[in-house]
């Protein structure tokens, strides 16, 4: 089943809409009219990802581009996709509050109006490119609202790049953060630090193409968490570029960790 939702988030302060794919009796699946076995637990409530998109995108990328709705049918799975700009996934200082509306509001939607478990091990959050941050960042900085984060040729270091890439192209750092720097908030290993302390972190996987121009980024990304100490579970593929031929290979692994008991 697939639905454009429609509605007014009072976070945004505006009319928006996700896409919600909720798997059904159909897909790789034979529809028979008689002894037809219940494989779907909606009383329960389903295993949900939200996929957030890269930058320039928008709720409809992922539904767009790849193959995720037939793979989140095989895996029974929901997936949400929201649209949040070109903001990183945060509060701007000069613009909409995605960061309260993705950890606060729009789960609560979803869990209202769809079949969605409200457990923390059966929800996770996944990206790409800019949304491989928002992933991680959203979950370091919620750790008690996702069991699982996925990055996808994620831009991890922000403040690698934050420094390296000029206002306004394709990001306008000032009406993210304002006038003043970057915070500590928005760094995922400052993030992770304060995770581990708590004693309460998502799982994490990360992915990228060794023809990617985000590859170097990833590679210093993963020795430094990992001389930290993080689990992560770390996949490359060689001559993989910055691309959808990528992640639609990639969204398969992805949801085949994220469902790995």
């Amino acid at each position: 089943m697939f639905l454009t939702c429609h509605y007014y988030s009072s976070v945004l302060n505006r009319n928006t809409e996700i896409n919600v794919i909720i798997p059904t009796p159909e897909g790789n699946e034979q529809i028979i009219s008689e002894g037809k076995t219940q494989l779907y637990d909606y009383e329960n409530g389903l295993k949900t990802v939200y996929l957030l998109h890269g930058a320039y995108g928008d709720c409809f990328s992922w539904i767009r581009f790849s193959s995720v709705e037939r793979v989140l049918q095989a895996h029974r799975l929901i997936g949400v996709f929201a649209s949040a700009e070109n903001s990183f996934y945060h509060d701007m200082a000069h613009g909409s509050k995605y960061f309260t509306y993705m950890t606060e509001e729009l789960p609560a939607y979803i869990t209202r109006i769809f079949p969605a478990s409200k457990k923390r091990e059966d929800t996770y959050i996944a990206g790409l490119s800019m949304g491989g941050y928002g992933a991680w960042y959203l979950a370091l900085s919620r750790p008690d609202l996702y069991a699982k984060t996925a990055s996808m040729s994620g831009a991890l270091d922000l403040v690698s790049l934050h420094q390296s890439t000029p206002s306004g192209s394709p990001f306008v750092w000032s009406d993210i953060f304002g006038s003043q720097n970057m915070n500590k908030g928005s760094d995922l290993f400052s993030l992770y630090e304060k995770d581990r302390e708590k004693g309460i972190l998502p799982k994490l996987y990360q992915s990228c193409g060794t023809a990617d121009f985000l590859y170097s980024m990833n590679q210093d990304v993963y020795q430094r968490l990992s001389e930290k100490g993080a689990e992560i579970t770390y996949h490359e593929e060689e001559g993989a570029d910055h691309n959808w031929d990528f992640w639609d290979r990639e969204i398969r692994r992805v949801i085949d960790w994220l469902v790995k008991e």
